[in-house]
C-alpha cells in the first residue's frame, strides 16, 4: 500500500522516476534471461567443439562437424576464417607486402574480435543498470521527501513525528526499489563476466593454435655466395 500511495501523492518527477525504474528493471531481466539463455553450458560445448575439430581429418571436415555441434557460432567463424584466407596474395598489393601468415593473421584476428563482440552483448546495459539505479531511486526518495515536507509544511499544527513519518517512510520505498533492480543487473554482470572471460581464454588459445599449424612459413632468402678469401703471399 506504501508504494501504491506514494505513485498516487507523487507528482511528474516522482512518477517519471517510478517509471524509470521500471523500465530498467525490464532491460535488465530481459538481459540477464537472453544472456543465460545464450551463455548455457557455453565453456563446456566450446571445448567439445575445440576438440572435436581437431580430431578432423582436413579443415572442410573440422568445419562440417562444428556446424552442428556449435549453434551459438563461437568457434565456427575461427575455422571458416582458415578456410577464407587464399592461398595466394595479388602480387602489387599491399597485402603482398606483409609476411605470408599476415593474411591469416587479419582473418583470425576479424573473426575473433566478432565472437568476443557477441559474447559482451548486453554486459555494458547490466553494468550500467546495476549502477545506476540506486541513484535513481535514491533521486527518487530526495524528491518524495522536498514533496513530503512542503506538503506538511502547509498544514497547520507544525511539524510532529507522526506527520514526518509517514510521507517520509513512503519516500524511501524508492530507494529501495532501485536497489531491487541493481542488484540482480550486478549479480548477473558479474555472473557472466566470470564464464565469458573462460570463453574468451579458450578461444584466443584456438586461434593461436590455428595460425601456429595453418600460418604458412615465411619464404627464406637464399643465402649469397660466399666470398673469397683473399690469399696472401
Amino acid at each position: 500500500m506504501g508504494a501504491l500511495s506514494l505513485l498516487d501523492q507523487a507528482d511528474a518527477v516522482g512518477r517519471g522516476v517510478a517509471l524509470l525504474l521500471l523500465l530498467m528493471s525490464v532491460a535488465s531481466w530481459v538481459t540477464l534471461l537472453w544472456k543465460a539463455w545464450t551463455l548455457r553450458g557455453g565453456a563446456g560445448r566450446l571445448a567439445r567443439a575445440v576438440a572435436l575439430f581437431w580430431q578432423a581429418p582436413d579443415v572442410g571436415e573440422g568445419v562440417a562437424r562444428l556446424a552442428g555441434l556449435d549453434p551459438r557460432r563461437h568457434v565456427l567463424p575461427l575455422a571458416q576464417a582458415v578456410q577464407s584466407v587464399p592461398a595466394r596474395t595479388l602480387p602489387d598489393t599491399l597485402q603482398a607486402l606483409g609476411q605470408p601468415q599476415a593474411p591469416l593473421t587479419r582473418a583470425l584476428r576479424d573473426a575473433l574480435q566478432a565472437v568476443l563482440r557477441q559474447l559482451q552483448a548486453g554486459q555494458i546495459l547490466l553494468a550500467t543498470i546495476g549502477a545506476t539505479a540506486p541513484f535513481v531511486g535514491l533521486l527518487g526518495t530526495v524528491w518524495g521527501i522536498h514533496g513530503a515536507l512542503v506538503s506538511i509544511a502547509g498544514q497547520a499544527g507544525g511539524f510532529t513525528i507522526d506527520k514526518v513519518a509517514g510521507p517520509v517512510g513512503e519516500a524511501l520505498i524508492m530507494t529501495a526499489f532501485g536497489l531491487a533492480v541493481a542488484l540482480p543487473a550486478v549479480a548477473a554482470y558479474n555472473v557472466f563476466g566470470r564464464i565469458i572471460g573462460h570463453m574468451e581464454a579458450e578461444l584466443e588459445g584456438f586461434a593461436h593454435d590455428l595460425l601456429a599449424v595453418f600460418a604458412p612459413e615465411p619464404a627464406t632468402a637464399p643465402l649469397p655466395p660466399a666470398r673469397p678469401m683473399p690469399v696472401t703471399a
